[in-house]
């Protein structure tokens, strides 16, 4: 028996410091579609240079979220629906995600070393059995009941349990 369903959620932070190398064409790619896709929503009169001057100035600028997310997708689906940083505590396992969603958290069309966003990577539904010693220990089955295959993820920054729903215990 399970204690609950739950999504997983973990979020990296994307900026000029980056040192992986995919991280770096993410970082890139973004930036080169919020030049294009931000012309849309910047006003001729009164330009904006960055994405939070801009967001104050027209609303509708908070479709740019997803409008520069896309340019991050190919990266995405490189990952073949396993986020790799994130190990279990044998170091076999990946953090499966079934979505993303991509946030610009500043950008400045001056300046791309101001060019900041985050990733926000879900997993699919785990069970969670419990959490042991500063593990969650979830199993990717929610249906067993006499036993199930089980992973443990390390609670750590960045990784939080963004769905819950608790199970009905029989009686």
């Amino acid at each position: 028996m399970y204690k609950a369903k739950i999504r997983l959620a973990y979020r990296i932070v994307i900026d000029s410091t980056s040192t992986f190398l995919w991280d770096k064409y993410v970082w890139e790619d973004t930036f080169k579609e919020y030049l294009m896709q931000h012309q849309q929503f910047n006003s001729k009169e009164n330009p904006k240079n960055t994405f939070r001057e801009l967001l104050t100035e027209n609303e509708k600028a908070v479709q740019l979220h997803y409008l520069v997310g896309i340019a991050a997708h190919g990266y995405v689906e490189q990952l073949k629906g396993n986020f790799h940083r994130i190990t279990d505590v044998l170091g076999n396992n990946y953090l499966p995600f079934s979505n993303y969603q991509l946030d610009i958290i500043n950008t400045d069309i001056t300046d791309l070393s101001k060019h900041k966003i985050g990733i926000t990577f879900y997993s699919p539904v785990l069970a969670l059995i419990d959490i042991i010693e500063g593990n969650y220990l979830v199993s990717k089955n929610c249906e067993a009941v006499d036993g199930m295959e089980t992973l443990m993820y390390p609670v750590q920054p960045h990784l939080s349990i963004c769905y819950y729903q608790k199970t009905k215990i029989p009686r």
